[in-house]
């Protein structure tokens, strides 16, 4: 009997390693596929991530923060090709170039006597949907020149459309690229365990088939045992 139940527990923990083992096959593939696709996606998009002298530039021109240039140091000249790179520059790169740009917009619009902060929609940092409003707000204030109303909803459409509108469309699809790449380390990581327990139940099997052979002798030798005697 008790030999019975050795074998059953030894071959149901032999079935979960191979259910494991399929698990960790499926989990390397994924992981190998995501990592090649974004790759590949981060090359398509052909960033090399800044310089030392280009960071300690833009730190002096206040373009980055030291925060923003403690984040990208590890990575100074090299191509974006992984997660981790693509967090830093979406958001210690890119970011502080939009957040920045709210600064230099109304520096721009204080040549035109406009005060930024008396704008209707007005924040720091600027938002896409904000800047709109802003544009709409100057271009209702009949206190400005033709000239300098013309001028300044220009500037605030061309920072919408080349700072905000293209600097959130790479922000994103880099920070996709670094939530897959995230999901791809997760599934290979999750393959190794797999692995691991897959070997752990292999070995507990083959013991446990030992254990109930070994059992089963015993158990036979203890019947052979009380026939004779009988």
């Amino acid at each position: 009997m008790r030999s019975a139940f050795d074998k059953l527990i030894s071959w149901t923990g032999l079935a979960l390693a191979l259910v494991l083992l399929v698990a960790g096959g499926l989990l390397t593939w994924a992981s190998s596929f995501v990592d090649s696709q974004v790759k590949s996606q981060f090359a398509m998009q052909d960033i090399t991530m800044p310089v030392d002298a280009a960071i300690d530039a833009q730190v002096e021109s206040g373009s980055l923060t030291e925060a923003d240039a403690a984040a990208l140091r590890p990575f100074v000249g090299t191509e974006l090709d992984s997660g981790a790179k693509a967090r830093a520059y979406a958001d210690h790169y890119i970011l502080a170039h939009m957040n920045h740009g709210t600064t230099t917009l109304a520096e721009s619009l204080s040549e035109f006597g406009i005060d930024a902060e008396s704008l209707e929609g007005w924040k720091e940092p600027l938002t896409y949907e904000a800047a709109g409003t802003v544009a709409k707000s100057i271009g209702a204030d009949d206190t400005l020149s033709e000239d300098d109303q013309t001028a300044a909803v220009a500037a605030v459409n061309t920072f919408r459309s080349e700072t905000l509108f293209k600097g959130n469309t790479l922000r994103g699809l880099l920070l996709y690229g670094y939530a897959f790449a995230t999901i791809g380390e997760i599934a290979g990581i999750a393959a190794i365990v797999c692995f691991v327990g897959a070997a752990g139940l292999v070995a507990l099997g083959v013991l446990g088939l030992r254990h109930a052979g070994k059992v089963a002798e015993k158990e036979s030798a203890e019947l052979s045992a009380a026939g004779a005697s009988a």
